[in-house]
């Protein structure tokens, strides 16, 4: 098994054309020339994914939503709402993400890899069992999460998410399930306003969600604090035998979507944190999709820091450190 974190990405994600709306493919364009130019590519297996049965969608999402994204986009595109974009090519682009994200569950899960990146758009964790929203149409990670329960029989699943806005989506579809461990740190208040401390699930999911709502300005100490002094005790508790983390970087000092003081090297120190979480509690199986970041120089510069946080930590970013 290589233990250099594998790389999926998506052929069709160009076709989610959504112009010069922030998010758009020059990000994903700017991750592959960063990590050309940093040589990350090199010896690193990377692999592509391909659109998923619509049916796998509909077991996370209404299949009138599925539906809707399938029609706008043959109709030639259009707007769910006003963050929320369709392009003639998005439905097999969102097919693929969550093929991603199903292709990175089955790689770790069949032992060819302990860690996975997916590096495709359009993300997802904003999109909500009946509601898309934020830019997102599937929940890519909720629906991997799914597959990992229903295909490979797993039954505790922890979803870390840091992006900067509260993944709703996936607090959603997982709020009444004590299957997954739903973990958001967030910058409060921001879009789309919810993530309060007091959501913490409800009926048998009650105590399963834990959101950590951080202040303008949080940074790198603020962020791992969070880390080792309340998610990680959260994480070891549950015992999964699975970690997601919807890795969004618009938490990033340079961000212009938000206000926060997170530097690469804080990606980077978050990410050997999850890494170290796996190592102990899941045979090192960690599964990382890319969500969110709008400065194409901090996504960049970000994505590659948490790769070589994964791959070749440094002593001290080991541990509570």
């Amino acid at each position: 098994m290589q233990d250099t974190t594998a790389l999926v990405f998506s052929e069709y994600s160009s076709g989610h054309d959504t112009g010069s709306h922030p998010e758009n493919q020059a990000r994903l364009n700017a991750i592959r020339q960063r990590l050309k130019k940093d040589n990350l590519l090199n010896d690193r297996m990377v692999y592509y994914a391909e659109p998923v049965d619509p049916e796998i969608v509909a077991t996370v999402h209404s299949p009138e939503l599925v539906d809707q994204v399938r029609a706008i986009s043959a109709d030639g595109g259009g707007a769910i709402d006003a963050d929320t974009i369709v392009a003639p090519g998005t439905w097999e682009a969102a097919l693929a993400s969550v093929g991603a994200g199903i292709k990175a569950v089955d790689l770790v899960r069949s032992g060819k890899h302990n860690r996975v990146f997916t590096l495709t758009r359009p993300p997802g964790h904003h999109a909500e069992r009946f509601r898309q929203m934020g830019f997102c149409l599937f929940n890519n990670v909720a629906i991997a999460a799914t597959q990992a329960m229903t295909v490979h029989g797993l039954n505790r699943i922890a979803i870390v998410d840091w992006d900067v806005h509260h993944g709703n989506g996936t607090q959603d579809i997982f709020y009444v399930s004590d299957r997954v461990l739903f973990c958001s740190v967030h910058q409060w208040p921001l879009f789309p306003g919810s993530g309060l401390e007091n959501e913490m699930g409800s009926g048998d999911g009650e105590g399963y969600t834990l959101n950590v709502p951080l202040p303008a300005g949080s940074d790198d100490i603020d962020y791992l604090s969070v880390f080792d002094e309340i998610l990680a005790p959260a994480v070891r508790a549950f015992q999964p035998e699975l970690i997601l983390v919807s890795a969004g970087f618009d938490a990033h000092r340079d961000d212009p979507l938000a206000m926060m003081a997170v530097s690469d090297a804080g990606f980077r120190r978050m990410a050997t944190r999850v890494r170290d979480w796996a190592n102990e509690l899941t045979d090192g199986q960690l599964v990382l999709m890319l969500e969110g970041g709008y400065n194409l120089r901090a996504l960049s510069e970000s994505v590659a820091a948490v790769l070589e946080g994964l791959d070749r930590p440094a002593p001290s970013e080991r541990g509570n450190q």
